[in-house]
């Protein structure tokens, strides 16, 4: 069977690039882009002039890319019409139910997978009539499900559930992880903490130096009880809302003081648990290329031992 997240993507690799909250801007997008994979512009942010005009230079560079619409964030259908007029074909939505503006997407032609954090989400996803699934394990980082369910389980359950194209998300930096997602029945796999910390990212290089450092424990998740739950690098000040049972009022406030200015003790850090996998900071072409290298490597090596067994 052939790729489908290629055939519904444009991209040479199954490699996608998360849409991470100003983040996922066209530096990054084009440089994943380039590479073969799929960049992706976020809209999380809320500056949605910003964010259009990411999107009008993604369209202007003629790179296969797509871009993310979480739901719940969206005061009304504005920003969904730009992108359907803009000539994007692909898109994630997330953080609620892709019912509302499904139709107008598929009207204007667009391919969507909606982000699901458990089997129910995914059932939900599937009754609205999407096009594919980002299978998203509670190892990743940024908002996350308060009912945590690991990425090696969760895609296994969704698999089960539909045979629509799968993307795996959460824990996955290389070839191997990409390896193991494929055999439990993803098509592609999306990275974030990976390309957060690639040479394109427009984070501050505390932010990248901060993932680069920490072990695999080197993550926390706070509120875990209210909303929104989140997964951060591990600080003195996310170690406090932890504790505390969740974050103080304005959290968030100051993240752009973190992301860009490179105080990490202003906000929260966004990373997942694959933190204690990433040990540099590389450009993302060579962060794609590795990855295919990795895929194939771990894949002859697992048909290897395989063979060993017997049948």
């Amino acid at each position: 069977m052939a790729n489908r997240v290629l055939a519904h993507t444009g991209a040479r690799y199954p490699i996608v690039q998360a849409p991470m909250g100003w983040i996922a801007r066209s530096r990054l997008a084009a440089a994943v882009s380039r590479a073969g994979g799929l960049g992706m512009i976020e809209t999380s942010s809320g500056e949605v002039d910003a964010c259009r005009a990411e999107i009008d230079a993604m369209v202007a560079e003629g790179l296969p890319f797509g871009v993310n619409l979480p739901l719940m964030f969206l005061r009304d259908d504005t920003l969904v019409r730009y992108v359907a007029d803009a000539g994007v074909r692909f898109v994630t939505t997330s953080a609620g139910s892709p019912a509302r503006y499904l139709p107008m997407l598929k009207e204007h032609g667009l391919t969507v997978y909606h982000v699901v954090p458990s089997v129910r989400a995914a059932r939900k996803a599937l009754e609205a009539g999407v096009d594919g699934l980002v299978v998203e394990g509670a190892e990743g980082g940024g908002f996350k499900n308060p009912d945590e369910v690991s990425l090696l389980v969760l895609l296994q359950a969704v698999r089960a559930l539909t045979d629509l194209p799968l993307i795996a998300a959460g824990g996955i930096v290389d070839g191997r992880g990409m390896a193991a997602a494929f055999t439990l029945g993803a098509e592609a796999v999306q990275m974030g903490t990976r390309f957060l910390s690639s040479a394109e990212s427009p984070v501050h290089g505390n932010y990248k130096q901060a993932v680069v450092t920490a072990d695999e424990t080197g993550t926390v998740v706070v509120n875990r009880s209210g909303s929104p739950t989140m997964r951060v690098l591990k600080t003195d000040y996310s170690s406090g809302l932890a504790a505390a049972g969740g974050p103080a009022g304005g959290s968030l406030a100051a993240v752009k003081r973190l992301y860009f200015e490179g105080d990490m003790e202003a906000s929260l850090a966004s990373a997942g648990q694959s933190v204690g996998l990433v040990d540099a900071v590389r450009p993302a072409g060579e962060i794609v290329e590795e990855t295919m290298r990795g895929f194939h490597a771990a894949l002859r090596e697992t048909a290897k031992r395989a063979g060993e067994l017997g049948t």
